[in-house]
């Protein structure tokens, strides 16, 4: 590779950083314009999965009760991000499809209306954790002493919801628009003021005070908080593709109950995913704690590892919306089978590694022999299905992308629990194949996802879908 091209690659790199609003992405270079959103995208979710990490380390020094109840909590909080997640499409969908047709001010005001939809569910999961934290705690199954401790903690996580809600909600307008790099610098800035307040005022250090598990619960919400006011920062700048004044507030339930239309969709999709994991995870845990440990580290990596094809799949919902926005149907297909390209060559690579090194990669997180083993095999059973993976990650996107959050919905009903749930059960239990026969049904559903997702996404219904 030449000089000239490694200083091209750079300079893009750089530019997919600072981000521009000025870059159009309904025309040029497809790979380019998915390079540019996939970049702050990656860096982006890597930001958002610090956060419960940041929180076991530090909180880790307090005793197990102090870490079962950020682990409950976290549980809890899996139902809030689900409702986040599912607003966050519906808004990217709008706003990218009000660019893509060079309408930046109904797509100022799809994101007013969007700001509406998160402070009505953030006063509500406030007002019922802050009324009901010690309840939830032992409805989670908390020992007397975890909700005896932990009940300021949830509380404070709960009624501070609105600055994950908000998070990720601005930056599903950001995404929309194509400013994919203030997403980015958004979840930084709030992850850094997380880390340094963490150990403050969780151990008392210096002038900050002794707060325990509460400190994490207050250090997190101060830099969620802080990345939210960075955003609303940007949202009224006036040199964003978006720039949202007082009349985009003025509230439109016509507008706010299509987001919530489309959003239903993006809710579900997440849940019953969710909860399909949970019922393996299930069946795991009968055949004992190394075998849960092993399979728990390798989904672990198995989610580290895919980090890259997610943000190359989520470039695809900002790309479909703005090109069916702009009338441009063939570019907007085109798009998804070049990022499916990228997205398979990347996770055929991923799976290699998986199939060669296995056991030096459990080895960096446990040396227990059996859960070694399990780790190693369900990884390798899964990395069987990573190109599948890969193509059906990406046309889901653009199913989301284009509006429809209805599909990628039914199709996640019938591969997770018409398929995969049925055949774990009867893999594990009546074949007596453990804690294998649910890692063979992973693969077996996400064979079927990238199949069904392919098939359904040829029929075309896509690029109608009205936003």
């Amino acid at each position: 590779m030449s000089i000239k091209k490694i200083r091209a690659g750079m300079s893009l790199f750089k530019q997919a950083l600072v981000g521009s609003s000025s870059i159009n992405y309904t025309e040029g270079s497809i790979a380019k314009a998915t390079f540019l959103l996939a970049v702050p995208m990656i860096l982006e979710m890597a930001m958002e999965s610090v956060f419960a990490i940041v929180d076991i380390f530090f909180v880790a020094g307090l005793g197990p009760q102090a870490v079962a109840t950020v682990g409950l909590t976290e549980a809890v909080m899996t139902l809030l991000y689900a409702v986040a997640i599912g607003l966050s499409m519906g808004t990217t969908a709008m706003v990218a499809r009000r660019i893509g047709e060079d309408n930046p001010v109904a797509a100022a005001f799809a994101a007013g209306q969007a700001l509406w939809m998160g402070i009505f569910v953030s006063l509500f999961v406030g007002v019922v954790g802050f009324f009901y934290a010690g309840k939830i705690l032992a409805l989670m199954g908390a020992e007397a002493a975890v909700v005896e401790g932990g009940t300021n903690y949830i509380q404070i996580m709960l009624s501070g919801s609105f600055t994950i809600v908000f998070l990720f909600l601005n930056n599903a307008i950001f995404r929309g628009a194509g400013d994919a790099s203030i997403a980015m610098r958004s979840l930084l800035l709030a992850n850094g003021i997380n880390i340094v307040l963490d150990p403050c005022l969780i151990y008392g250090v210096g002038p900050f005070p002794d707060m325990g598990v509460t400190g994490a619960a207050v250090a997190t919400n101060i830099g969620r908080g802080v990345g939210v006011l960075y955003q609303l920062w940007y949202l009224c700048a006036s040199n964003r593709r978006i720039q949202l004044v007082l009349q985009d507030l003025v509230v439109k339930m016509s507008v706010i109950l299509a987001l919530f239309r489309i959003s239903a969709g993006g809710i579900a999709q997440f849940l019953i995913a969710t909860a399909s994991w949970v019922f393996l995870m299930r069946l795991v845990s009968d055949h004992g704690s190394d075998a849960v440990a092993g399979y728990t580290i390798a989904l672990r990596i198995m989610m580290f590892t895919i980090l890259p094809a997610w943000g190359l799949s989520n470039a695809v919902a900002t790309l479909v919306g703005q090109n069916l926005g702009a009338e441009k149907v063939q570019r907007a297909e085109s798009t998804v089978w070049q990022v499916a390209k990228y997205n398979v060559a990347y996770m055929v690579l991923v799976s290699l590694v998986m199939l060669t090194v296995p056991q030096s990669i459990m080895h960096l997180f446990t040396q227990e022999p059996a859960a070694v083993q399990y780790g190693v095999d369900a990884m390798r059973i899964m990395s069987y299905a990573y190109a599948f993976m890969a193509v059906g990650m990406v046309v889901v996107q653009a199913f989301n992308g284009a509006g429809d959050t209805m599909t990628p919905t039914w199709i996640n009903v019938f591969c997770y629990w018409i398929v995969q749930v049925p055949v774990a059960w009867w893999l594990s239990t009546q074949l007596d194949m453990g804690p294998h026969g649910v890692f063979w049904s992973i693969f077996v559903a996400e064979v079927l996802m990238g199949i069904v997702g392919v098939w359904w996404f040829m029929r075309g219904s896509w690029k109608t879908q009205k936003v």
